[in-house]
Protein backbone atom coordinates (compact mmCIF):
# COMPACT_ATOMS: atom_id res chain seq x y z
CA UNK A 1 0.00 0.00 0.00
CA UNK A 2 1.18 3.70 -0.98
CA UNK A 3 1.18 5.96 1.93
CA UNK A 4 2.46 9.58 1.87
CA UNK A 5 2.11 11.90 4.29
CA UNK A 6 0.38 15.81 4.23
CA UNK A 7 2.75 17.08 7.06
CA UNK A 8 1.73 20.86 8.25
CA UNK A 9 0.81 22.88 11.32
CA UNK A 10 -2.72 23.56 10.06
CA UNK A 11 -3.30 26.09 12.57
CA UNK A 12 -6.26 26.23 11.18
CA UNK A 13 -6.68 23.68 8.07
CA UNK A 14 -7.88 25.88 5.08
CA UNK A 15 -9.53 25.63 2.00
CA UNK A 16 -6.22 25.61 -0.16
CA UNK A 17 -5.01 22.72 2.34
CA UNK A 18 -7.73 20.52 1.60
CA UNK A 19 -7.37 20.77 -1.94
CA UNK A 20 -4.25 19.69 -1.57
CA UNK A 21 -5.40 16.88 0.64
CA UNK A 22 -8.37 16.27 -1.77
CA UNK A 23 -6.06 15.95 -4.70
CA UNK A 24 -3.73 13.52 -3.30
CA UNK A 25 -6.38 11.28 -1.90
CA UNK A 26 -7.25 10.49 -5.41
CA UNK A 27 -3.32 9.78 -6.38
CA UNK A 28 -2.04 7.81 -3.55
CA UNK A 29 -4.03 4.39 -1.41
CA UNK A 30 -3.72 6.32 1.84
CA UNK A 31 -2.82 9.48 3.12
CA UNK A 32 -2.29 10.96 6.78
CA UNK A 33 -2.42 14.77 7.65
CA UNK A 34 0.13 15.28 9.64
CA UNK A 35 -0.55 18.17 12.74
CA UNK A 36 2.90 19.38 13.15
CA UNK A 37 4.25 21.23 15.59
CA UNK A 38 5.97 24.65 14.80
CA UNK A 39 7.62 25.69 17.84
CA UNK A 40 8.91 29.39 15.59
CA UNK A 41 4.73 30.08 15.77
CA UNK A 42 2.31 30.55 18.01
CA UNK A 43 -0.64 28.65 17.44
CA UNK A 44 -4.17 29.37 18.01
CA UNK A 45 -5.67 26.12 18.03
CA UNK A 46 -3.86 23.07 20.27
CA UNK A 47 -2.69 19.99 18.31
CA UNK A 48 -6.15 18.04 19.46
CA UNK A 49 -8.24 21.21 18.01
CA UNK A 50 -6.13 21.23 14.73
CA UNK A 51 -6.86 16.99 14.42
CA UNK A 52 -10.55 17.34 15.08
CA UNK A 53 -10.86 20.10 12.59
CA UNK A 54 -9.08 18.18 9.98
CA UNK A 55 -11.10 14.83 11.50
CA UNK A 56 -14.46 16.94 10.34
CA UNK A 57 -13.01 18.41 7.37
CA UNK A 58 -12.25 14.75 5.63
CA UNK A 59 -14.75 12.40 6.95
CA UNK A 60 -15.85 11.61 2.96
CA UNK A 61 -12.47 10.78 2.29
CA UNK A 62 -11.56 6.81 3.36
CA UNK A 63 -7.96 6.52 2.65
CA UNK A 64 -7.27 9.92 4.33
CA UNK A 65 -6.23 9.51 8.32
CA UNK A 66 -4.90 12.59 10.79
CA UNK A 67 -2.03 12.09 12.89
CA UNK A 68 0.33 14.18 15.38
CA UNK A 69 3.93 14.24 15.37
CA UNK A 70 6.10 16.83 17.53
CA UNK A 71 9.58 15.59 16.49
CA UNK A 72 11.55 15.83 13.33
CA UNK A 73 9.17 14.75 10.51
CA UNK A 74 12.01 12.41 9.41
CA UNK A 75 11.91 10.16 12.04
CA UNK A 76 7.84 9.83 11.95
CA UNK A 77 8.16 8.79 8.65
CA UNK A 78 10.53 5.82 9.39
CA UNK A 79 8.47 4.77 11.99
CA UNK A 80 5.58 4.08 10.20
CA UNK A 81 7.15 3.00 7.24
CA UNK A 82 5.92 6.34 4.77
CA UNK A 83 8.68 6.63 1.52
CA UNK A 84 7.12 10.36 0.40
CA UNK A 85 5.78 13.28 1.51
CA UNK A 86 2.89 15.55 -0.23
CA UNK A 87 3.03 19.32 0.02
CA UNK A 88 1.44 22.31 -1.23
CA UNK A 89 2.84 25.44 -3.46
CA UNK A 90 1.21 28.76 -3.64
CA UNK A 91 4.15 30.45 -4.94
CA UNK A 92 7.95 30.20 -6.39
CA UNK A 93 8.49 31.54 -2.39
CA UNK A 94 6.70 28.61 -1.20
CA UNK A 95 9.13 26.21 -3.43
CA UNK A 96 12.00 28.52 -1.96
CA UNK A 97 11.08 27.49 1.47
CA UNK A 98 10.52 24.09 0.62
CA UNK A 99 12.82 23.19 -1.51
CA UNK A 100 15.76 22.77 1.59
CA UNK A 101 13.78 21.02 3.41
CA UNK A 102 12.76 18.64 1.11
CA UNK A 103 16.94 17.55 -0.04
CA UNK A 104 17.62 17.50 3.70
CA UNK A 105 14.67 15.29 4.55
CA UNK A 106 15.64 12.63 1.45
CA UNK A 107 19.32 13.16 2.04
CA UNK A 108 18.07 11.99 6.05
CA UNK A 109 16.08 9.02 5.41
CA UNK A 110 15.48 9.08 1.28
CA UNK A 111 11.83 10.48 1.95
CA UNK A 112 10.68 11.73 -1.45
CA UNK A 113 8.97 15.00 -1.38
CA UNK A 114 6.24 15.69 -4.30
CA UNK A 115 5.09 19.17 -4.45
CA UNK A 116 1.77 19.82 -5.87
CA UNK A 117 0.70 23.67 -7.12
CA UNK A 118 -2.17 24.86 -5.16
CA UNK A 119 -5.37 25.38 -7.40
CA UNK A 120 -5.99 28.79 -8.45
CA UNK A 121 -8.95 29.53 -6.76
CA UNK A 122 -6.68 29.34 -3.03
CA UNK A 123 -3.30 30.44 -3.79
CA UNK A 124 -3.79 33.85 -1.67
CA UNK A 125 -5.03 31.87 1.07
CA UNK A 126 -2.98 30.68 4.14
CA UNK A 127 -3.76 29.93 7.58
CA UNK A 128 -1.87 33.29 9.04
CA UNK A 129 -4.18 35.39 6.76
CA UNK A 130 -7.46 33.80 7.86
CA UNK A 131 -6.54 33.89 11.18
CA UNK A 132 -5.85 37.96 11.32
CA UNK A 133 -8.94 38.72 8.88
CA UNK A 134 -11.28 37.01 11.98
CA UNK A 135 -9.10 38.31 14.76
CA UNK A 136 -9.43 41.73 13.07
CA UNK A 137 -13.28 41.49 12.37
CA UNK A 138 -13.17 40.85 8.86
CA UNK A 139 -14.95 37.86 6.76
CA UNK A 140 -12.65 34.81 6.42
CA UNK A 141 -15.33 32.63 4.85
CA UNK A 142 -14.20 31.51 1.51
CA UNK A 143 -10.71 30.80 3.38
CA UNK A 144 -12.12 28.12 5.73
CA UNK A 145 -13.92 25.24 5.64
CA UNK A 146 -17.67 26.01 7.82
CA UNK A 147 -16.66 23.95 10.83
CA UNK A 148 -13.47 25.72 11.09
CA UNK A 149 -14.43 29.38 10.63
CA UNK A 150 -16.59 28.74 13.52
CA UNK A 151 -13.77 27.66 15.75
CA UNK A 152 -11.83 30.31 14.52
CA UNK A 153 -14.70 32.54 15.89
CA UNK A 154 -15.01 31.13 18.86
CA UNK A 155 -11.41 31.88 19.23
CA UNK A 156 -11.69 35.22 18.54
CA UNK A 157 -14.83 36.50 20.55
CA UNK A 158 -12.90 34.60 23.48
CA UNK A 159 -9.95 37.05 23.22
CA UNK A 160 -11.97 39.65 23.05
Amino acid sequence: MTTVCCPGSFDPITYGHLDIIQRASKQFEHVVVLVTVNKSKKAMFTPEERMVLIRECVHDLPNVTVDHWEGLLVDYTSKHGITAMVKGLRSGLDYEYEKPMAQANSKLTGVETFFLLTSPAYGYISSSIAKEVSLLGGDANGMLPDNVLAALERKRDALT
